[in-house]
């Protein structure tokens, strides 16, 4: 009898414990949903699509050339929206944002991206690019400082040698065939127009093809703190990593083992959840200091 009485205690306890977890795993969920949206903004021209995650700090995320938000920063989105306001975009012609009749440019990128902050009434972000996105997180602090607080700066170059030898000789030769299967599926997810999928791959590869050099009297007007990343067998050479942190007045920098975009778990990259994490903590570590006189 004692025995019954011991086993039905802790049948009790678990059935209790499994509604816990059930309940506490529904409010969690709810919570995000709640914490999530997305839109549209009419902004110089497009119809810029954005998605909000979470609360906190804003925090922009701008994804790399040929790319949507999540090929660039599905693995680590929902990490960043746990402590801050997550501002995720999609770019010209790229995913569910229209295309317009003019090429892509980093300024105009970065003019578009300050443009959707004042929609959604966010007087300053962090922002964090990725590859082209880094290079448009460059514009927005040259060209709107007001408006960027911090910025992460990943794989990307600010000059022409800043790029693997091999780098423009591929660039050179870059068709519509070469564009990797899963940003053409993951593009075609987000938007079924095939036309528009073409005409997003031949401005990338004109943009890249007529890449210009940022000044080294414009990268100093940068006065944001910036936290560079690459990975150690990136497109971007080290040599140009650690130059440009020296260029930067408020510059941190990290060289991550792992290939372009690896450490953030880039949909064309290797999943090595450790490094993903790890990259995620030290972001938030840079993100959380504070700002002051000796940065």
């Amino acid at each position: 009898m004692r025995m019954l009485k011991i086993i039905t205690l802790i049948l009790i306890t678990l059935t209790i414990s499994s509604c816990k977890t059930i309940i506490a795993q529904t409010i969690t969920d709810n919570e995000t949903k709640q914490d999530s949206t997305s839109g549209y903004a009419s902004v110089n021209g497009l119809k810029m699509y954005y998605e909000i995650h979470g609360t906190g700090s804003p925090l922009v995320l701008i994804h790399g050339g040929g790319s949507t938000i999540q090929t660039s920063f599905g693995r680590v989105l929902h990490s960043f929206a746990k402590t801050h306001k997550v501002i995720a975009v999609e770019l010209q012609a790229h995913g569910r944002t229209n295309d317009r009749n003019a090429p892509e440019s980093f300024e105009q990128d970065a003019d578009d991206v300050a443009a959707l902050l004042k929609y959604l009434n966010i007087d300053k972000a962090d922002i964090f690019g990725f590859s082209n996105g880094a290079s448009t997180t460059l514009q927005l602090a040259i060209r709107h400082p007001q408006q960027v607080n911090k910025i992460i700066v990943a794989s990307t170059f600010y000059k022409k040698d800043g790029a693997q030898p091999w780098f423009w000789g591929y660039m050179d030769k870059a068709t519509f065939e070469g564009m990797p299967q899963p940003l053409k599926d993951a593009f075609l997810k987000e938007n079924p127009d095939t036309v528009a999928l073409h005409k997003m791959c031949e401005r990338d590869i004109t943009r890249m093809q007529s890449f210009k050099d940022i000044s080294e009297e414009l990268m100093k007007t940068i006065k944001a703190p910036a936290f560079i990343i690459i990975g150690n067998a990136d497109v971007v050479r080290p040599e140009h990593a650690v130059e440009m942190y020296r260029l930067l007045p408020h510059a941190k920098l990290a060289i991550l083992p792992g290939g372009h975009g690896e450490y953030i778990g880039e949909i064309t990259t290797p999943q090595d959840s450790t490094l993903i994490a790890e990259t995620v903590l030290m972001i938030n570590k840079f993100l959380n200091e504070p700002i002051t006189k000796a940065n």
